[in-house]
């Protein structure tokens, strides 16, 4: 099994009012502290599978431009999700499933490659984006109890889907068990890692007291089990997969 990052941006940057604003208080925030910013998603090949988590922003997405007194701005382009797949040694042909984390453009914004592969979305973001098709997978969780997480949904062998709203009102995190270790792709329930070792809750969530008590399920399960945290947000990540860090709290 592997795991590799697509990567779209890098060299972006993120305020702290964005990345801890929503939890804490503005008495607290440092608005000078800048976090550094990225973007990309992960795939996974089990060797008889290639398994893609997220799908990146539409390849027709305008490079971003940074702008005075801007919270969050995305960086400076790699590639277009296509290309980004090319760059890893893949192609959409090559994914046999995609796993979708939550509705927002920068995780499911090349959705239409994926006639021919099963999708698998929480069956409330699927309803939210008006998902249909025979390969569309609505997931409610129906696999029991994993570790802290009352629910789940088993993806292939050692991948596993948990329901972790809040950040959307059916986000979700995939947890990929590998060699004894537990690789966490968590979309958005931090932007920065700093805010899952700080207990703070960035500005963007749909429900802010399910966001909160994702990220205390977050916590416990990397308190509980060696975890490697994989931010779409944040270039950490990228260190923390190629270096097989666990996230410490």
């Amino acid at each position: 099994m592997k795991i590799v990052a697509l990567e779209f941006y890098k060299n972006g940057e993120m305020k702290e009012a964005f990345a801890f604003g929503g939890s804490m208080s503005k008495e607290d925030i440092d608005m000078n502290k800048i976090y550094s910013a990225s973007l990309q998603n992960y795939l996974i090949d089990t060797g008889e599978e290639v398994i893609l988590v997220d799908t990146g922003l539409p390849v027709e997405t305008p490079e971003f431009k940074r702008e005075p007194n801007q919270k969050l701005y995305m960086g400076e382009k790699i590639a277009n999700f296509v290309n980004a797949l090319k760059n890893i040694g893949y192609k959409p042909e090559d994914i046999d499933k995609v796993v979708i984390t939550h509705k927002h453009p920068d995780h499911s914004g090349e959705l239409r490659l994926f006639n021919n592969a099963k999708i698998y979305i929480s069956e409330i973001e699927a309803n939210a984006m008006q998902l249909h098709g025979e390969n569309i997978i609505r997931v409610d969780f129906q696999d029991g109890k994993y570790k802290n997480f009352e629910k789940s949904e088993k993806i292939a062998e050692g991948i596993t889907m948990l329901p972790a709203y809040g950040h959307t009102n059916g986000n979700s995190i995939i947890i990929v068990e590998f060699e004894g270790l537990h690789y966490m792709i968590q979309g958005d329930v931090t932007y920065t890692d700093e805010a899952l070792r700080r207990n703070q809750l960035s500005v963007v969530f749909e429900n802010k007291d399910l966001a909160k008590e994702t990220l205390e399920k977050v916590r416990e399960f990397v308190k509980e089990n060696d975890t490697v945290y994989l931010s779409t947000h944040t270039p950490e990540a990228l260190i923390s997969l190629e270096q097989k860090l666990i996230m410490k709290l």
